[in-house]
């Protein structure tokens, strides 16, 4: 079975508003969703900025008992789901909740409850754990629970690739409804980890931005003053289903996945492989998969985190596969403005790039004042950009050298 798959409704909660409108009009506007600190008290961390997303109110989604006892992350599944499923007016019933499935993808699950619950063993004894401590760190109660909210009782999973986790849910989740084993999956990644844990971790690494002082201008992705990525936090949720389904019930067709490649740089644990081999391999696969030219793609929302190594091999990546194309294609980064999800970023940048496709827009990247000399492509720089983008590729890189790329278009008859 070789069914074709469209991207019929979606869902964000970003750190630059809640729900799809005010998050890509923010988007489109080159507005910044970083600013300092406010989950916990970050006085002696190197880093004290991030993304956090603002005004989220989880008993507009929850009864307020499920509220209490619901991780952040779970909330922001359970809220974008809710959201996608409105606007794709996918009815889920007894007569397709076996054939409608649940797939997303999240880095480092509930975080804060086990910071939080650690120091209640540590201070107060074992008798005094939560008892819902389990599920509310573990990663695949998100789609566990956007299941029981929702009523969708096919294929269910959770995928922990870091970085590129979201990617490969929507990519794996593309696959499902090809191949037959579900006619809708509601899918993509979410991540709520600004924790002392998460920061002092990173900062070890050296791999955050220290530019305190300037929030808004720290994620600066293919800038020569770029000193790190920005931690963000929120979901991205897409409802994919068949063609023939789509059409039948006269559904809103945003795009059609076309295109899905993964790959392993098997080369260092955080550090990716040099000159983007492995990246460049993801990318050709999925044109591969998708039976298309580089020559069609008219625009690469990149993975493009504002980190020394990532830059610089994305775009020696993107040189390789796209070969003379390279300088003429648009590629941006939305990290620029809503910092990095981690396991979350992959299913808000395949909505990004679904819009890029459906409205016309390119987004732009923000803060690319001083271009790196050796990251020279045309990466939409400051404001956004109206074009008629018929094919669009989205990129997302993991720590593990782990790669997913989708390949997405307008759809068509």
């Amino acid at each position: 079975m070789n069914r074709r798959v469209v991207i019929t409704g979606f869902g964000l909660i970003t750190p630059l508003g809640i729900g799809a409108e005010e998050s890509w009009s923010a988007l489109c506007a080159g507005k910044s969703g970083i600013a300092g600190i406010t989950k916990f008290d970050a006085a002696d961390f190197d880093t004290k900025i991030a993304g956090e997303v603002k005004d989220f109110h989880p008993e507009d989604f929850l009864t307020k008992k499920e509220a209490k006892r619901t991780q952040t992350f779970i909330a922001y599944a359970i809220a974008t789901s809710r959201m996608a499923i409105e606007d794709s007016g996918l009815v889920i019933d007894s007569s397709n909740e076996n054939r409608v499935g649940v797939l997303t993808g999240c880095g480092l699950g509930g975080l804060q409850v086990l910071e939080q619950t650690s120091k209640i063993l540590e201070e107060k004894g074992p008798k005094r754990v939560n008892p819902f401590f389990i599920p509310m760190m573990i990663g695949n109660m998100a789609p566990g629970m956007i299941s029981i909210a929702l009523g969708a009782k096919g294929p269910n999973a959770s995928i922990a690739t870091a970085c590129a986790a979201g990617t490969h849910a929507v990519g794996d989740a593309f696959e499902i409804v090809k191949r037959g084993k579900a006619d809708a999956m509601i899918t993509g990644g979410v991540e709520s980890v600004i924790t002392p844990t998460c920061i002092a971790g990173f900062n070890a690494m050296k791999a955050l931005s220290t530019r305190n002082n300037e929030p808004e201008k720290a994620s600066r992705p293919f800038d020569r003053d770029r000193d790190g990525f920005v931690v963000g936090e929120g979901c991205g949720i897409l409802i994919l289903e068949t063609l023939d389904g789509a059409l039948k019930r006269g559904a809103n067709i945003y795009a059609e996945i076309c295109g899905y490649g993964m790959s392993g740089d098997g080369f260092h644990m955080t550090a990716p492989s040099p000159d983007g081999e492995g990246a460049a391999r993801c990318m050709a696969a999925a044109l591969d998969y998708a039976g298309v030219s580089y020559k069609e793609i008219d625009y690469i929302n990149a993975h493009g985190t504002s980190t020394q190594l990532n830059d610089l091999y994305e775009t020696m990546a993107i040189k390789s596969v796209f070969k003379e194309k390279a300088p003429l294609i648009p590629v941006s980064s939305t990290k620029s403005m809503t910092g990095h999800l981690l396991g979350g970023a992959g299913g808000v940048e395949t909505v990004f790039t679904a819009l890029t496709i459906h409205e016309g827009i390119i987004p732009p990247t923000i803060n690319l004042n001083h271009p790196d000399e050796e990251c020279d492509l045309d990466y939409v720089p400051k404001t956004a950009r109206k074009a008629n983008v018929n094919m669009a590729m989205t990129n997302s890189f993991g720590f593990g050298g782990t790669n997913a790329v989708l390949i997405l278009r307008k759809y068509r008859n």
